[in-house]
């Protein structure tokens, strides 16, 4: 028969080898450094800084002319470019006709010109209700005024009209149409 007293040795024994094993664990896991994960998505090489939910905006006589919000800004090396995805633009008209609201899936500023070029489903909505759909429009902010010599379709009120090229002036809101003019204007509802 095994006596008490040598359960209890047998007993100290055990947990005190427990206890160096926890010990030696816990000592190899904290003397391994730490494994760096690699970086998922490398910038491009002419790419310094990359913004989510980037805002500019063009100030003139402390008045607000336009602000444009992008979901994500990419700017190049140089700092001249910004390359933008998810394109929202205000224009603030302070005269008669209102607010211009365009929106892209992609765009370019330019900080030195303070142009911004729209690209792929670029749609414009003025507060007097015109509409314009096209692939590319650039605004040029010197002349404050919307560009574009791409397929234009324009809808306002009865009037469906598609072109090759457009000029949106700002400030008075008035539209030339370049060329291949093809326009529709639909009768009146009867009273």
């Amino acid at each position: 028969m095994v006596s008490p007293r040598n359960i209890r040795l047998l007993l100290a024994l055990l947990v005190i080898t427990a206890s160096i094993g926890i010990m030696a664990a816990i000592f190899l896991k904290s003397s391994h450094k730490a494994q760096t994960q690699p970086v998922a998505r490398q910038l491009p090489k002419n790419i310094d800084v990359v913004m989510h939910d980037a805002r500019f905006s063009e100030m003139r006589d402390g008045a607000t002319v336009w602000e444009l919000i992008a979901a994500s800004a990419e700017y190049d090396k140089t700092g001249d470019k910004a390359y933008l995805t998810g394109v929202h633009m205000e224009c603030v008209n302070s005269r008669a006709h209102g607010t211009i609201i365009v929106t892209s899936s992609k765009g370019e500023f330019s900080s030195k010109t303070r142009d911004v070029s729209l690209r792929g489903k670029v749609h414009v909505v003025t507060e007097s209700g015109m509409l314009f759909d096209t692939e590319s429009l650039d605004y040029l902010a010197a002349p404050a005024q919307f560009r574009s010599a791409e397929r234009v379709d324009f809808y306002h009120d009865r009037l469906s009209l598609s072109a090759s090229g457009m000029e949106l002036n700002v400030h008075e809101e008035r539209v030339r149409f370049i060329r291949a003019i093809d326009a529709v204007v639909e009768g009146a509802q009867p009273r």
